[in-house]
């Protein structure tokens, strides 16, 4: 068995929106996902790409993607990346697949001299909790996640001098 971890290509758009409907439908979230797989291509190949995806295949088959790009951090002074995505399929689990991919991502760091690689976990995950803290992460307990959308990002919009 092998694994390979590659850059996705252009030709992988339909299996990458693939695996975040994947994603959303193990976090229960299907309702929330507006994007189509335009809206990823745009995202991982326009002019100016927002997203970076690398792709995990075990055997030469896809098996799990992490979706990400770069951030910043004013108080380091340096670069890093959010991890916005990070997926196995279930009948891939257990290889080592999602150390791998975030091994790759913390290597993609250390060889750009880039501050840290960060992410959010949904706070009913314990699998995936228990996972990432056996990888050194620190649940940042004292720290809130927030979001303005729709209506309220509108509603803030309109409060812009």
């Amino acid at each position: 068995m092998s694994l390979a971890i590659r850059r996705a290509r252009p030709d992988d758009v339909g299996t990458v929106f693939a695996l975040i409907r994947e994603l959303a439908e193990y976090e229960k979230l299907t309702h929330e996902v507006e994007a189509s797989a335009a809206d990823v291509s745009a995202a991982l190949f326009s002019e100016a790409p927002r997203l970076v995806c690398d792709l995990a295949e075990w055997d030469g088959e896809v098996a799990g993607f992490a979706a990400w790009f770069v951030n910043f951090s004013t108080f380091a002074g340096k670069p890093g990346i959010y991890l916005e995505d990070l997926f196995v399929r279930p009948a891939f689990r257990r290889h080592g697949i999602g150390q791998a991919l975030l091994g790759h991502l913390a290597r993609t760091c250390v060889d750009n001299g880039w501050a840290r690689l960060q992410w959010s976990v949904l706070d009913w995950n314990t699998p995936s909790i228990t996972f990432y803290k056996s990888l050194g992460a620190e649940l940042m307990d004292d720290w809130t996640l927030c979001k303005v959308t729709g209506a309220a990002l509108s509603a803030l919009a309109e409060r812009a001098p």
